[in-house]
């Protein structure tokens, strides 16, 4: 990068490799106002020769965990490789390294209109958290979240959720505490003995809950007693922020050395926030020349602590998909024709992946339908056949109890614009799910669950993952939903098989590893019970 600021060269700062000169540039001078420093920087241009994966291949092939920066930052414009990026970014960071990344252009705009509930929901963006997630890399998507996360990389990791927010401002204080919470963070209560005896060296007025607030008047000393009782008497405590500014009363010169030598000494990691970059300017330009950073905003700070903390290690197990009948489900895609399968289609194909599908009937003539329904159990459901989105067209009835009602409701859904036909099922009852498959140009297939019917889009509450998927990767899909503790069952209400879940998950995966024809997949809803879960509704779209 050929131009101003020149950031002072550190062999073990961070690695930068963007796919824009300017950004590089950027995102170097706000590092260095922060105490970001920097060891080598690529600027590969419009990767007309080479790109960012290439870049990590050459540190992957050559890297030396003793010698080389262990911090790698990556700004995309485009991924031209993705499982070369996964192979070696995964590969690094297994070897010891840390990777954060801004993938920009990630929004569906300009993109083709969605037909269905996934395309709806499934963006570009989805399908890259789901590859960073895949290599263990940060995603980040502002330059400021970039280098909050460098920073926190270069303290020691945190290695539990409970975080203890040491203050002299208690506003601060609030505002980390709620965004450490919201990121699913903790901040527990301190008490017991230990606590009162922090507090008695501390001013009356002071609180050691958790926030430990020591008041604007609290000194150097004190700090550095809040502090060893966090690291050596309060075993529920993983991690430590330390806020403190200006507050006018005197000089923070001693309060920053105190906390720039239990940064050296404590094994748990502290993280500073010293927000008075005016008032206490020379005090945290002398902090930052030690060696340390300064994070200026308690927010920017949780959330990037949130962020590097919810990023799962890069997959190491040899996944394993479960077995299904691939010849069948290859004679069913070799021999359909490109747009959505038809229904007949799709139940063989749900039967050759192993997932259990309702039983359905679908006629174009009332006495077909009678005839067919024989032993079914009303109550019944019955839906057109023809529109893509059924509900919108009001092409679902529900509670339909006799036979009279069918006939009824035959004629209504027939008279919806292009009706061919109406589909008759079992009506059950259980938690609506919901499970979709998109495939992104370049990239495997990306799987997508959340709760089902039209909720999926109303409360967008989807987990996203990569094909292949491994067990462990679908449990944390699961498990990472917001309306999680629907599926294990709340308020006395039966919950869902998780395992059984999780299971369909792994096989819509093995389905479209030996069918990568499928674009698109909708699985919606599935009905979920403690003792199975049934696919209602799906579609399946090739080519």
């Amino acid at each position: 990068v050929f131009t101003a600021p020149v950031p002072q060269f550190n062999p073990k700062g961070c690695d930068l490799i963007s796919g824009s000169g300017a950004t590089a540039v950027f995102i170097m001078e706000a590092g260095m106002a922060l105490g970001v420093s920097f060891a080598n920087v690529f600027s590969i241009g419009n990767a007309a020769q080479n790109s960012v994966e290439d870049i990590l291949e050459y540190m992957d092939e050559h890297f030396n965990a003793e010698k080389d920066p262990l911090i790698k930052l990556l700004y995309l414009e485009t991924i031209s490789n993705p499982q070369k990026l996964l192979k070696h970014a995964s590969s690094l960071i297994k070897k010891g390294a840390k990777i954060a990344a801004i993938k920009a252009g990630s929004t569906a705009e300009g993109s083709r209109a969605a037909t269905s509930h996934t395309g709806a929901i499934a963006s570009n963006d989805m399908t890259v958290r789901a590859l960073f997630n895949k290599a263990g890399i940060v995603y980040c998507s502002s330059r400021e979240e970039l280098l909050s996360v460098a920073s926190i990389f270069n303290y020691k990791k945190l290695e539990g959720k409970n975080i203890a927010i040491i203050t002299h401002a208690g506003g601060s204080a609030v505002m980390l505490a709620d965004e450490l919470s919201k990121g699913g963070l903790k901040v527990p209560e301190i008490s017991g003995l230990n606590a009162e005896k922090l507090k008695s060296f501390l001013y009356p007025g002071s609180s050691i809950n958790n926030p430990i607030d020591f008041l604007a008047t609290g000194t150097a000393e004190q700090l550095g007693i809040i502090i060893d009782y966090c690291e050596h008497k309060f075993e529920n405590i993983d991690a430590m922020v330390v806020v403190f500014g200006s507050p006018g009363l005197f000089d923070v010169e001693n309060v920053y050395n105190i906390l720039s030598v239990k940064l050296e000494v404590c094994n748990k990691p502290i993280f500073p926030v010293l927000p008075s970059v005016v008032n206490a300017q020379r005090e945290i330009q002398s902090f930052l020349k030690k060696g340390h950073i300064n994070f200026p905003d308690e927010v920017v700070l949780g959330k990037a602590l949130s962020q590097v903390f919810k990023t799962p290690e890069p997959i190491s197990e040899e996944i394993s998909l479960p077995k299904i009948d691939v010849e069948k489900i290859r004679n069913i895609i070799d021999t359909a024709s490109e747009g959505y399968l038809h229904a007949p289609q799709t139940e063989k194909l749900l039967d050759a992946a192993g997932i259990t599908h309702v039983v359905e009937i679908v006629e174009n003539s009332k006495e077909a339908i009678h005839s067919k329904m024989g032993s079914m159990d009303f109550p019944v459901v019955m839906k057109v056949v023809g529109p893509l989105h059924k509900s919108d067209a009001k092409g679902v009835v529900m509670n339909i109890t006799s036979k009279e009602e069918v006939s009824e409701t035959f004629d209504l859904l027939m008279k919806i614009d292009s009706a061919t036909a109406v589909m008759v099922q079992p009506q059950l009852a259980g938690i609506e799910l919901f499970l979709g498959v998109t495939k992104e140009p370049g990239f495997n297939h990306t799987i997508l669950c959340g709760l089902g019917g039209i909720f999926i889009e109303v409360l967008n509450d989807v987990a996203a993952g990569l094909s292949p998927i491994s067990k462990n990767e679908a449990h944390k899909m699961v498990q990472s939903l917001r309306g999680y503790k629907l599926i294990q069952g709340a308020r006395g209400q039966e919950g869902v098989n998780e395992d059984q879940f999780v299971e369909i998950i792994q096989r819509l995966s093995a389905l479209v590893e030996a069918a990568p024809e499928i674009t698109e997949m909708d699985l919606n809803p599935l009905i979920g019970k403690q003792w199975g879960i049934t696919a209602v509704d799906v579609r399946v779209r090739i080519g």
